[in-house]
């Protein structure tokens, strides 16, 4: 049989792409999102692979609906090697971190942080469980940020919550290596995506300026691909760390 992932938020966006190039890396997919919007579209990219592809509506900000929804997940092709932790929200109002609000820093620790560790948690106790399968190289990817590490200070909740999903990434790293189960972090730049769509023009010439060393805007397929590379088992022997996929945004410079 062949392996299989679940994907969460993967109705459109990284998540669509990171299906799609999991399933060209030989994976069958789940995908999960909270909207059923947009997954006609990522099941036709995972079958033109050659996948087959399984769709739930979840939140994963809703911890206890997790239980549902990695059953499902699990059923759907009698086991899973790799959790691709894609879902995540940003703020809805770029502002001031001194005007942050506690709703809206609930709103991103709750599904960013707070979401992503327990469905991972629920995932690695059916992974390590007698009988699990073993269809190829395990393991979960967490998509953190390059705001992990650098401070915006008008989106200080998102800055905090992946922050956050980075150290969660090393600390099933840790937990789970003995069970042969890998981790990666996997930290996006300035990714074009609908969730980005506001800051497209203000970015545009910053980034053609030199913002980026590589002058362009990251692509969705960038992340799957970084993903997929990692989940197929392309780096066995690296565990908990973070790959940059940002174009050299990250690099120091003079």
């Amino acid at each position: 049989m062949r392996p299989a992932a679940l994907v969460t938020g993967a109705r459109r966006g990284i998540g669509r792409a990171t299906a799609v190039a999991l399933a060209e890396k030989g994976f069958d997919v789940v995908g999960a999102d909270i909207s059923a919007e947009g997954a006609a579209e990522t099941r036709a990219g995972v079958e033109g692979a050659g996948r087959a592809f399984a769709f739930v509506t979840a939140d994963i900000g809703d911890v206890a609906g997790h239980a549902a929804l990695l059953d499902a997940a699990w059923g759907a092709f009698g086991g899973l090697e790799c959790l691709a932790n894609v879902a995540g929200v940003q703020v809805q109002t770029r502002q001031d971190m001194l005007e942050t609000t506690p709703e809206s820093w609930d709103r991103l620790l709750d599904v960013n942080t707070r979401g992503t560790f327990f469905l991972s948690q629920g995932m690695a106790k059916r992974m390590i469980a007698p009988g699990a399968p073993r269809r190829g190289h395990r393991s979960m990817a967490f998509v953190s940020s390059v705001n992990s590490v650098m401070a915006s200070l008008n989106r200080a909740e998102y800055c905090v919550s992946k922050a956050g999903v980075t150290m969660v990434a090393r600390l099933f790293a840790m937990r789970l290596a003995e069970h042969g189960i890998n981790t990666y972090d996997i930290q996006p730049g300035m990714i074009r995506t609908d969730m980005t769509k506001e800051v497209w023009d203000r970015y545009a010439a910053q980034i053609e300026g030199g913002l980026v060393p590589i002058r362009r805007w990251g692509e969705a397929e960038d992340i799957g691909r970084a993903i997929a590379t990692l989940a197929a088992g392309a780096m066995p022997y690296s565990t908990g760390h973070s790959f940059p996929v940002d174009g050299g945004l990250l690099m120091p410079r003079f």
